[in-house]
């Protein structure tokens, strides 16, 4: 499907502690619809996230207007922060919740 006029791609990755990488999927067998709604609202769209199991590494994928206004707008809901205070335990980020060390990946190739 080809990306929206006025869209970016955006990339980050993200570092799950490796012996909690069964249960971070398991809290994702069922997102909080009003996380879902959330998250459309805010302006992400065709949001993925991958992971490697062997070492918890986690790549985030999405299409957005504008990254950092996607990002504020979520960071502005309730749902938000009780998501991300549950997932917190799953990643080593010295307190910080996983939505606040996503950086983005620079985008240097693209074959539309």
């Amino acid at each position: 499907m080809p990306q929206s006029p006025g869209s970016q791609r955006v990339c980050f990755l993200l570092h799950l502690k490796p012996d909690r990488v069964d249960d971070y999927l398991a809290a994702h067998e069922h997102v909080w619809p009003e996380m879902l709604d959330a998250l459309r609202a805010a302006g992400w769209h065709n949001y993925s996230l991958f992971v490697r199991p062997e070492d918890g590494l986690v790549i985030g994928y999405l299409e957005t207007p504008d990254f950092a206004a996607a990002q504020q707008g979520m960071a502005a809901t309730e749902v938000n922060a009780k998501w991300q205070a549950g997932m917190a335990q799953f990643f080593d980020n010295d307190g910080a919740h996983p939505d606040e060390t996503m950086r983005p990946l620079t985008e240097y190739f693209h074959l539309a």
